[in-house]
């Protein structure tokens, strides 16, 4: 299988293009290029100085770096954020502190991740009946809260 190509421009000096960090990884880290301090609560979109052009054919999805969530709270607010192909502006991550202290985000700091995935484009169609299933409309923690 060949790897898709992605191609980064550099909006940024500060700008680095993404790298797997180890043989096998699924994901590229994305590095914040400005200083910004992120208070409990707050949620920030943060540039990254780069855009991309992604094949036809496949997605950037935009992944929260679990360091930073263990260790002070940090997450992403849409999880995993999606870069559709055809986008050619500047990718920004956007960033919500669920901790308890101010967070603070240098430029060079790796914010997020990314991985590269294809897409399927299904085809929507409006219909007056859907067929049954065993499940049918339960939902919201129908199955359970224990495994027994």
């Amino acid at each position: 299988m060949t790897a898709p190509i992605v191609k980064f421009k550099k909006l940024h000096d500060r700008a680095v293009i993404p790298a797997y960090a180890h043989p096998g990884d699924a994901g590229a880290d994305l590095v914040a290029v400005e200083h910004h301090w992120l208070a409990p609560m707050q949620r920030l979109a943060v540039p990254t100085g780069l855009a991309a052009e992604i094949p036809t054919g496949y997605e950037m999805q935009v992944r929260p770096k679990s360091s930073l969530a263990l260790h002070h709270g940090i997450t992403l607010l849409n999880t995993p954020g999606t870069v559709d192909a055809g986008y050619r502006g500047e990718i920004k991550v956007i960033m919500i502190n669920l901790g308890e202290q101010v967070f603070e985000i240098s430029p060079g700091q790796r914010i997020a991740q990314i991985a590269i995935a294809p897409i399927t484009q299904a085809q929507f169609i409006t219909v007056t009946e859907l067929s049954s299933s065993p499940r049918g409309t339960g939902g919201f923690g129908s199955t359970g809260r224990t495994y027994e």
